[in-house]
């Protein structure tokens, strides 16, 4: 019998990687529904904190981030923010290209 791996956990390591999480941060931001990205920032942020740690360090409660990071989440800027500068990003506007 053959083993698989979970894509998962294949995609979690991936997103320890700084450069992989950009990556896959952005293209998410290219999605029109914006759960894709929320979604997305939820996968880069189990990655690599857990939520008790990035709830902390944003001075938010644990079920509020979550609630935050959720499909139907609907967060401020402000909030968006906070969770990326804590992970070591930052937001930025690019031109079409």
């Amino acid at each position: 019998m053959t083993r698989t791996r979970s894509y998962k956990d294949d995609l979690l390591k991936a997103l320890t990687n700084p450069e992989e999480a950009r990556e896959y941060l952005n293209a998410a931001l290219e999605d029109e529904n914006p759960e894709v990205f929320l979604l997305a920032l939820r996968d880069v942020v189990e990655a690599n904190r857990s939520m008790s740690e990035l709830a902390k360090a944003t001075n938010r409660n644990r079920e509020s981030l979550y609630k935050t990071l959720s499909e139907k989440g609907n967060p401020q800027l402000n909030s968006v923010r906070s969770i990326l500068s804590n992970l070591g990003f930052k937001l930025a506007v690019d031109t079409k290209n």
